[in-house]
């Protein structure tokens, strides 16, 4: 382990990097491997422990190979990054890393099977920024993701870490930070939208010695883990961000709230908050500047609920989540009845950059009322899934096609969800929409956390809708009645339209439920809970009618009101369907039309989602 010693003056971090930088060769070759969640379950970790032993058994011991955070091109992965050029290679094996030293490490030659290559124009990028996915993302709070590793507090002070809290703590004082926050125009990542800076303010203004900030690391949208990758690959950002807010606020105490479905995220936030206090970057005095601050991780037991601000300071007091009325707000009174600022990870991972760049950089990104980057999960039906960070601003377009391929199978695109399970779902006729917090929420959708699941034409958007609700169902804590029973009822209703029962006056009762839980639930999960239902309303009303007035459904997803059949012309007897039928209902011979029986056909549906040549129909 290495000895650290505590950094007492903001000089002494200036010569710890300038050391730190010194004993680095910039030119010498070294290995990035993504070590994020996704790649670690298709096995980056084996990878790093194959180069590491390759490497050695071959006198190259002084080769770095780093283990980081997630790249974000999870579709692709187990990724690698070959520095200083940064050759990038996807889907690495270990059985390719003897090629890779040799060819790479050694002689500076690139190992062509490993380059990408788009699928349309059969061009290989050679270089990670020329890969498409990559060519239109700005990347300010991933800065660090896939350059350093995040268990080296080391490596985040070479990448100019804490350099931000060290100017805010000896060249500012908190008003001057709190306004710089405001002239950056940071809004909060977690789904708000509210003015960062302006929170800050309030929470600042409160009377008393004693408050407390909040980092929300719960992230309980289904699709959503931009959260989780920061935590996971540049913990000490999160940290320098709290810390800077807490000056700014008056706070001494932080606390960081994650889920326990995140064992990653926990490890390397637990081993940062470790390497801080052990340099002097949290607890008393830090930098000399006399302010004291520490940091808490509290693990919370994955409930949705808990991601809403006073839900989890029931949470974290070991309460049951379940949120309280609101005013006050946390920022008056909130944990333990004292002024409490709560923001989400991302807002906290700008912070540093907006202390050392600049607000008037910071605010020069995105549009007029939403600055700066957003992180996204993009998922769903679009071919290049992963993490993207764009400028506000960007339109759906772009990041669908641009940077998420298309959709597979060369299929339609119909709609994205946009906001985790209380988001709405946005039409193509909208693709063009520039994505911030006001066209979003205009669209009738909302920027939530980041989540954006891609649908194509057999995404059925009742059936898309039900699966919202009855999540939301599921997490809805139960405490007032319009959550509580309006859910539960529009999701019977839509359940009977699903399966073929529903009845004149559901679209009206649907509408009318949906507006008054929104308009009477105790908290914003029942506040936005309806939105799947209301937005898919109106934009695919005809769709809903087709499943009540006709008994069909469109997409061929609602089992009760589809069958399948194969059109004979169109088949070429390949076999996929066969083979991948869990009943065993299709037979037919290779090179022959394949057909499809009725009786035994559990409509599961996956014959029609893999055929390659639309040769099965849904009816």
């Amino acid at each position: 382990m290495r000895e650290r010693m505590r950094l007492a003056a903001t000089r002494d971090l200036e010569l710890l990097r300038s050391t730190l930088v010194a004993g680095r060769e910039p030119t010498r070759p070294s290995i990035s491997i993504c070590a994020g969640t996704g790649c670690r379950a298709h096995g980056a970790m084996d990878l790093f422990d194959e180069f590491r032993r390759q490497l050695d058994a071959g006198g190259l011991d002084d080769v770095e190979v780093r283990a980081t955070g997630c790249h974000g091109f999870c579709e692709r992965g187990p990724l690698v990054v070959i520095f200083p050029k940064k050759i990038f290679y996807h889907g690495v094996k270990p059985k390719d890393v003897e090629s890779v030293i040799e060819k790479t490490i050694r002689n500076g030659e690139i190992v062509e099977s490993l380059l990408y290559k788009d699928p349309v124009t059969k061009e290989k990028s050679l270089l990670e920024h020329e890969v498409p996915f990559y060519a239109k993302q700005q990347r300010i709070v991933f800065r660090n993701n896939g350059k350093i590793d995040p268990t080296c507090i080391e490596d985040y002070i070479v990448a100019d870490g804490y350099v931000a809290l060290a100017r805010a703590l000896t060249g500012m004082n908190p008003e001057e930070v709190i306004d710089a926050v405001k002239q950056a125009g940071l809004r909060g990542r977690g789904g708000g939208g509210f003015p960062t800076g302006r929170k800050w303010e309030i929470c600042r203004a409160q009377p008393g010695d004693e408050k407390y900030i909040i980092c929300n690391g719960d992230e309980g949208d289904p699709g959503a883990f931009m959260d989780r990758s920061i935590m996971e690959g540049d913990p000490h950002s999160v940290l320098e961000g709290m810390t800077i807010g807490a000056f700014a606020i008056g706070a001494h105490k932080g606390y960081v709230y994650v889920r326990s479905e995140y064992p990653l995220a926990l490890a390397n936030l637990t081993e940062a908050l470790e390497q801080s206090r052990s340099y002097g970057l949290l607890g008393r005095d830090i930098f000399g500047s006399g302010f004291a601050f520490d940091v808490e991780l509290i693990r919370g037991a994955g409930a949705f609920v808990c991601g809403e601000e006073t839900g989890m300071i029931a949470s974290i007091l070991g309460d049951i989540g379940s949120p309280r009325q609101r005013p006050p707000y946390p920022a008056e009174s909130g944990l333990r009845g004292k002024p409490t600022n709560i923001n989400n990870v991302e807002t906290w991972a700008n912070v540093p950059v907006i202390i050392e760049r600049g607000p008037d950089w910071f605010a020069g990104i995105g549009t007029e009322k939403s600055k700066g980057t957003k992180v996204f999960s993009l998922v769903g039906k679009v071919k290049n899934t992963g993490l993207v960070e764009v400028p506000m601003g960007t339109t759906l377009r772009e990041i669908v096609y641009d940077i998420g391929g298309g959709i597979p199978k060369e299929r339609e695109f119909k709609a994205v969800q946009t906001g985790g399970p209380s988001g709405g779902c946005i039409p193509e006729s909208l693709v063009d929409l520039p994505v911030d917090f006001e066209k979003l929420t205009e669209a009738g959708g909302m920027m939530g956390s980041g989540g954006l699941i891609v649908m194509d034409e057999r995404t059925c958007m009742v059936d898309v809708a039900k699966y919202f609700l009855n999540f939301l169902v599921d997490e809805s804590c139960g405490k007032c009645t319009p959550c509580r029973e309006g859910l539960f009822q529009m999701y019977s209703i839509l359940s009977r339209i699903s399966q073929g029962r529903g009845q004149a006056g559901d679209i009206e009762l649907l509408e009318q439920l949906g507006t008054y839980v929104r308009d009477t639930s105790l908290c914003q999960l029942g506040g936005t809970a309806a939105n799947p239902v209301l937005s898919t309303l109106r934009y695919f009303r005809d769709e809903y009618l087709a499943h009540i007035e006709k008994k069909e459904c469109p997409a061929g997803v609602c089992k009760e009101l589809v069958t399948f059949r194969v059109e004979a012309d169109a088949c070429t007897g390949c076999g996929l369907c066969k083979r991948v039928c869990p009943s065993e209902s299709i037979a037919g011979e290779k090179k022959e039309p394949h057909t499809i029986d009725m009786a035994t056909c559990v409509k599961c549906g996956v014959c029609y989602e893999e055929c390659r040549f639309n040769a099965v129909i849904a009816e």
